[in-house]
């Protein structure tokens, strides 16, 4: 099972950097909105969260605390990319909410043992 966790392992952190990177690449430009990157990223980190959350290395599970608050925070993410993304511009305040969410995730995954 090992080899199936370090794969949705992979794939996650792939998420991850395209949520992340399309951001700070539409960031950038000056025109504030939800690129195809961004909704991809989110839709993989939610999927890839769910798969890593299965019981799959023996006995060494996350706390149950984490991965709903993991959970939480990626639906967060999800649901203000998905509902957002047609809008020709967002609002400024709701886009960095976005980035500082994926961060806030990140952080959670790394430092909360």
């Amino acid at each position: 099972m090992e080899p199936l966790r370090l794969i949705l392992l992979y794939a996650h952190l792939i998420g991850f950097a395209l949520l992340l990177g399309g951001a700070a690449a539409q960031y950038a430009t000056g025109r504030i909105r939800i690129n195809p990157l961004m909704l991809w990223g989110a839709v993989i980190q939610v999927l890839t969260g769910i798969g890593l959350s299965a019981p799959l290395r023996d006995g060494d599970e996350p706390a149950p605390a984490k991965l709903a608050t993991k959970l939480v925070i990626g639906l967060m993410i999800f649901v203000m990319v998905f509902f957002s993304r047609k809008r020709a511009e967002v609002n400024r305040g709701h886009f960095l909410a976005i980035i500082g969410l994926t961060l806030v995730n990140a952080a959670v995954a790394v430092f909360w043992r």
